[in-house]
């Protein structure tokens, strides 16, 4: 095993894992469409052979909405280090944001032993050059070819190794991709080595430093003479990352600020939600040209339900922002629980106690330190301890006015079996009793 794998595997491996191990366990089946046998299947996780250029291997699978509009955007989901495609899909919202919104999510997928992107070769830091730019930027038109879609609407988001090549796509192929959104990234070029290793040290451990000019440079070698709009950038880090150190946020705001011409100076500063803190460089509204959003005591596994929503908000893919969430005290949540020396089991009812029906819901809650989810029912459950997020299973996902559901689960525990305090039901607290 080579040391970046080891690396990889154990810095990034276990709480991604856990993020998405349950939704993993009843993960669906992709499809596969050769190019021949295009336009794929609707609202269904597909994958496409043949699409185009693809000098490293990459997979594609593709999500088309059944509603797709007729002249679609394109969002590219990039993953984590260890995940794929089908991790992405079954990990974030995109898809079922699609269903609303009508845009293709496209999800590059890895074949390397690490499922790394490479972000480090020379190839890759440089347009055309080869490597995995490349084959995403095939799927991208690929779609294109087969959608009619929009080419002035194509995005990209990633988790971590996957907000890493959302970094390097924007700064490869400015004039294909009009915005991004890095979830615990690193700057564009930051991550490059001379000696064929995918993994810089230097770099994860935030102690690469440029000024603003010399990371704006380093972007703009990528694509040499274009003097065409550059991408604009949302940027998401958390201050207790320990896989990409946190100076690596600062540094990003100093590369994509430069890229776009603006000042290091705010355009505006607020918290939208609790421990957050969010700058705008040059407008202060949804779609400013930098949006960069520091989560106060977060590690790098920050990715939440909600956050998708946002990401859609700075693209403009959505119909003017998230939709509203219910007011703290539109939901109820009563516990009882039972518990034994090193185990118990809690039975969780929810209640709508708003005027309006809840279509799709998550319910989060953060369990005591030492206990760890066995296994549930009524739900899916995500990940096992700590900040745990249960989504809805098929059969129960509307919750009317004054309408109830029950879920449960099994846990481990060592010594403290109490119930969580406080839960959320879609982001808005609900009374406890």
């Amino acid at each position: 095993m080579s040391d970046f794998l080891a690396r990889a595997l154990r810095s990034l491996g276990g709480a991604l894992a856990l993020l998405l191990a349950a939704a993993l366990l009843t993960a669906p089946t992709a499809s596969a469409r050769p190019q021949s046998a295009a336009p794929v299947p609707a609202a269904t996780l597909t994958e496409v052979t043949d699409f185009g250029t693809n000098p490293s291997g990459l997979r594609m699978y593709v999500y088309v909405p059944a509603n797709v509009t007729a002249h679609p955007a394109v969002l590219v989901a990039v993953h984590w280090c260890t995940g794929s495609g089908p991790d992405m899909y079954n990990g974030t919202e995109y898809d079922t944001l699609a269903d609303r919104y009508g845009y293709v999510v496209v999800y590059p997928s890895v074949t390397r032993s690490s499922k790394c992107f490479d972000v480090s070769s020379p190839q890759a830091l440089k347009r055309g050059g080869g490597s995995d730019p490349v084959g995403i930027k095939s799927m991208v038109d690929w779609v294109a070819a087969n959608y009619s879609a929009d080419t002035s609407r194509v995005y990209a988001t990633g988790i971590s190794s996957g907000a890493m090549m959302t970094n390097v796509l924007l700064g490869d192929y400015p004039d294909v991709f009009a915005a991004g959104a890095a979830f615990s990234g690193v700057p564009f070029g930051c991550f490059a080595t001379a000696d064929g290793s995918e993994w810089n040290s230097a770099c994860s451990g935030g102690t690469v430093i440029h000024t603003a000019q010399e990371w704006g440079d380093i972007a703009r070698a990528a694509y040499p003479g274009y003097t065409g709009t550059r991408p604009r950038m949302q940027l998401w880090h958390g201050t207790e990352d320990d896989v990409l150190r946190y100076p690596n946020f600062g540094e990003e705001i100093k590369q994509w600020t430069n890229v776009k011409g603006l000042g290091q100076t705010p355009a505006a500063t607020d918290s939208p939600q609790s421990g957050w803190t969010r700058t705008r460089y040059g407008a202060t509204g949804d779609q400013a040209p930098v949006e960069a959003i520091s989560l106060q005591g977060t590690g790098h596994n920050l990715y939440a339900y909600g956050m998708a929503a946002r990401v859609l908000t700075f693209f403009g893919l959505d119909s003017g922002g998230p939709a509203p969430q219910p007011q703290p005290g539109g939901c109820r949540v009563t516990v009882t629980t039972n518990a034994w020396n090193t185990g118990l089991t809690a039975s969780v009812t929810v209640t709508n106690t708003g005027t309006t029906t809840v279509d799709g819901w998550q319910l989060a809650f953060t369990l005591p330190s030492g206990q760890t989810i066995t296994n549930g029912w009524g739900a899916t459950y995500s990940p096992a301890s700590a900040a745990v997020t249960a989504t809805n299973a098929s059969y129960n996902a509307t919750l009317a006015p004054n309408a109830s559901v029950t879920i449960g689960y099994q846990a481990n525990h060592t010594g403290n079996s109490a119930a969580p305090g406080a839960y959320t039901l879609n982001g808005a607290a609900c009374t406890v009793g």
